[in-house]
């Protein structure tokens, strides 16, 4: 993998966490109350607005890596968002991350480092 498409990929990765990160944050927050009003505070939160910002920094990013791998190969080590995120989530908000969900971490890590060294055929 060139350096661009490294650069790229970790841009990826960490817009698409902080993005994902940024919506629990304004979603968890238990004071903005129910239904409209709920979705209002949102909304007036700058979480949302961040997450927001980084959706749309890796639409730009995905578009870029795309033009720069094969789909297959890029949909596949796109998927350690996955992981960064489920990491992220345990980390910053305490979220459970049972055995199983280990295992899947695991497993998803392994195959997107074979995706990822394994080079093209």
């Amino acid at each position: 993998m060139s350096a661009t498409v490294v650069v790229l990929w970790m841009a990826n990765v960490l817009l698409d966490t902080f993005g994902q990160l940024s919506f629990k944050a304004a979603a968890a927050e238990d004071h903005l109350g129910a239904g409209l009003a709920r979705w209002k505070g949102m909304a007036a939160r700058p979480w949302i607005w961040w997450g927001i910002g980084c959706y749309v920094g890796e639409f730009l990013v995905w578009l870029a890596f795309l033009s720069l791998v094969p789909l297959s190969e890029g949909v596949l080590l796109g998927s350690i968002n996955i992981v960064a995120v489920m990491i992220a989530g345990r980390v910053l908000f305490a979220e459970t991350l049972s055995p199983l969900r280990t295992m899947g971490i695991l497993l998803i890590a392994g195959g997107v480092a074979v995706v990822g060294f394994g080079g093209s055929t």
